[in-house]
This record gives structure tokens, C-alpha cells and sequence, in this order.
């Protein structure tokens, strides 16, 4: 099984609070259901949860797979080739990304970090709305109410806290939704995680903290930010949690049921760890190979969570030639129609930028635009051309 890293003496996998004895633990030690060689392994306390999980269910899995891989690929060239600002690489996280979003109730509301696309993407989000922030179009994307998807939060952590108060709103309309929050190894360390944590236990709330421990926060690796490992972080305040094989479609789909059913009962949060590994830079004003060692990429890319899904597919005999060939038509017209929906983008009007600073009229703000308006005035034309 896939093990991270962690610090001098720190628990090891097993040791002592990763063992299954301890009662706020599901999952124990690291959970995996497809072996890195695309092997299928049999584990009764998860196999429960994704029985239902047909052999077309699980060649879509892929498709998605492949197609989130494809929207990071074309939106990393788009940055290089100047037209995004910046981008934040999913490559590598596909199966934590796609095994939670498709274990996720279409009614439940999902709080995201600032590199959940692939969500997005399966959530219903256009694609010219995943990439409208990053072209600096926008301020936002996609309309929250339309995917119950909040938009990407850039300020790290904040969203558990978002999701803890929404949760709460749940809890009190006494409603039989769940709210589900993505968040990265480095936000653990935020003090807004951790108070997210405290309400979120306290009030028993219908929460799933689901933290993709992708083993770097910029350049600090995860060794450096924790002794122990990051599941045993939510039993300290009494959320059971459970590690989970990131690059492994199917536990994470099976750890994400367990989860949101325990919400639903009323059971409260659960934090769950998907160990995966971020293979690209932190974002695209990265550049990992100043911190990252080569052989630590290597090593992971072997853990493939496309490639081993693939070999357990073709083992099944599910993915044939007419198969794949769908598979890649289908990533290869999702690349295309982003692409055309970067390019043909509009610009923002000047004046748009007062927009939506509040959400009812405010003079300071009319005043701030009316000087613009003027200012831009000056040069000729109308006040709603020209650039800012």
C-alpha cells in the first residue's frame, strides 16, 4: 500500500492512532482498491460502498478521468502561450477529484479550494466559466446556485470555514442535504481549517472535509507540516476520519459514500485524507524542480491513477480499441471547445469593475464610478470602452 511521508518520529502507518482500534477511525491504515498495477483488491468494510458500480460506471469514471487530464493539459498551454494569467495544475489528482465529485448528490453543495476544475467540470460548471478568473475576466466563474458549487477560494482554508457555516444552515432548516469541502495538505495548518474543525465537531454538522494530501504546499513538502499524519490531525477534535489511496478511483469514491452517509444520518463530519501526489508545479508561476527532487516524480508517476485504472479496465476487457478511441474523441472535443472559449472570451467594460463590490447601492462606490467615467470620458469615446 501507498504510504506518505512524515516526520522524525511521527506515527507510521499502523503505528499507534492509524490502527483500526481506535474507535474514531473507519477507514485505519490506507485504504486501497485498485493496486497501482491495475489490480483489484479486495477489501470488504469499503467493497460494500461501490458495489453498485457497473462496468459502464466504471470505464465513465475513466472518460472523466482522461477528459480533466486533457481541460489541465490545454489550460497549462494556454497560460504559456499568454493567454491565462495563471493557472493551478490538477495533474495527478484525478481520481481524488472524480471519485468524490461523482459520489457527491447533485442537491449537495461543494466548497472548493482554487484547484478543483475537474469538480467543476463534472458539476456542470462551461468550460469558459473554469477559466474565466484565471484569463482575469471575472472575479468568479460559474453561478454558485446553478452547480451547488461555490466558486474557486483562493485565501487558503477559507472555504472549510464557508462549509461549516453552510453546514450549520443545513443542520438547522433540518434538511437532508450535506455539504462537502475540498482542501489541500497545506491548509491544515491554517488556523481557519482548525476553527472550521472546532464548529464543525461542536455542532455535529453535516460536513465532509475531504483533503487532498498531494504531499507539497508550494515548496514545503508535508513531512515538514505535520508529525503525524493528517487524518489523526481531525480525531484530535473528535471528527473520525479515514486515509484513503488518492490515485485510487475507487476507494475514494467508496470513502467519499461513508462520509456524506454518515452526514446524512446525522452522524456529523468526517475528514478524509486522499494520499495522491500533485505531479506538476503548485501553479503555473511554479517551478518545482527547485525544491523537488526528480526521482520523488518518477517514483509516483508509477502510481498513475489514470494508468492503473486503465490496466484494470483492460483486464476486464472494457476498453478495446473503439473504447479508448471514444475516450480520447471525447477529451480531444473538451480541449477544442475550451480552447474557442478562451479565444473568444469578451472583455470586461471599464466600469464593470464596481459591480458586485456590494450587494446593495453605495455612494462611495457610485462616486469612485462616476470619477472613472469621467476620467475615461477624457480621452473620447464612451466611458464603457477603452482598456483599464
Amino acid at each position: 500500500m501507498l504510504t506518505d511521508e512524515v516526520g522524525p518520529g511521527a506515527n507510521s502507518p499502523g503505528g499507534q492512532g492509524n490502527g483500526t482500534t481506535n474507535p474514531l477511525r473507519t477507514g485505519g491504515n490506507l485504504v486501497q482498491l485498485i493496486s497501482p498495477a491495475g489490480e483489484r483488491i479486495n477489501h470488504p468494510e469499503f467493497d460494500v460502498w461501490i458495489k453498485d458500480v457497473s462496468d459502464y460506471q466504471l470505464l465513465s469514471l475513466y472518460e472523466d478521468m482522461v477528459v480533466i487530464r486533457r481541460i489541465d493539459t490545454e489550460a497549462t498551454a494556454l497560460q504559456r502561450q499568454g493567454e491565462l494569467a495563471l493557472w493551478p495544475p490538477l495533474l495527478g489528482q484525478e481520481a481524488s477529484q472524480i471519485g468524490s465529485v461523482r459520489a457527491i448528490r447533485s442537491d449537495d453543495f461543494i466548497f472548493p479550494s482554487y484547484r478543483e476544475s475537474g469538480v467543476a467540470y463534472c458539476r456542470g460548471a462551461e468550460l469558459g466559466e473554469i477559466i474565466r478568473p484565471w484569463r482575469g475576466n471575472a472575479l468568479y466563474g460559474w453561478d454558485p446556485h446553478r452547480i451547488n458549487m461555490a466558486t474557486p477560494q483562493i485565501v487558503i482554508g477559507s472555504q472549510t470555514l464557508h462549509a461549516t457555516g453552510y453546514a450549520m444552515g443545513i443542520q438547522n432548516d433540518g434538511a437532508d442535504i450535506v455539504a462537502f469541502s475540498y482542501l489541500g495538505d497545506g491548509a491544515t495548518s491554517e488556523g481557519d481549517v482548525n476553527e472550521a474543525m472546532v464548529f464543525a465537531a461542536s455542532y455535529q454538522v453535516p460536513l465532509v472535509f475531504f483533503c487532498q494530501n498531494n504531499h507539497w504546499a508550494i515548496s514545503e513538502p508535508v513531512r515538514l507540516q505535520s508529525r503525524v499524519q493528517l487524518a489523526d490531525r481531525a480525531t484530535g477534535f473528535g471528527i473520525p476520519s479515514m486515509r484513503v489511496d488518492g490515485n485510487d478511483v475507487l476507494a475514494v469514491m467508496a470513502a467519499s459514500r461513508i462520509g456524506l452517509d454518515r452526514a446524512r444520518k446525522g452522524g456529523g463530519p468526517t475528514f478524509i485524507e486522499a494520499v495522491t501526489y500533485r505531479m506538476g508545479p503548485h501553479t503555473t508561476a511554479d517551478d518545482p524542480t527547485r525544491y523537488r527532487d526528480a526521482n520523488e516524480l518518477e517514483d509516483w508517476a508509477a502510481k498513475d491513477p489514470i494508468v492503473r485504472l486503465k490496466s484494470l479496465l483492460s483486464v476486464k476487457g472494457l476498453l478495446g480499441e473503439e473504447a479508448q478511441a471514444s475516450v480520447q474523441a471525447k477529451a480531444d472535443s473538451v480541449a477544442r471547445e475550451l480552447r474557442d472559449a478562451c479565444a473568444t472570451m469578451p472583455d470586461p467594460a471599464p466600469l464593470d469593475v464596481f459591480n458586485h463590490v456590494y450587494s446593495t447601492p453605495h455612494s462611495w462606490i457610485d462616486h469612485q464610478k462616476d470619477h472613472y467615467s469621467r476620467y475615461l470620458a477624457s480621452f473620447g469615446g464612451s466611458s464603457q470602452e477603452g482598456a483599464l
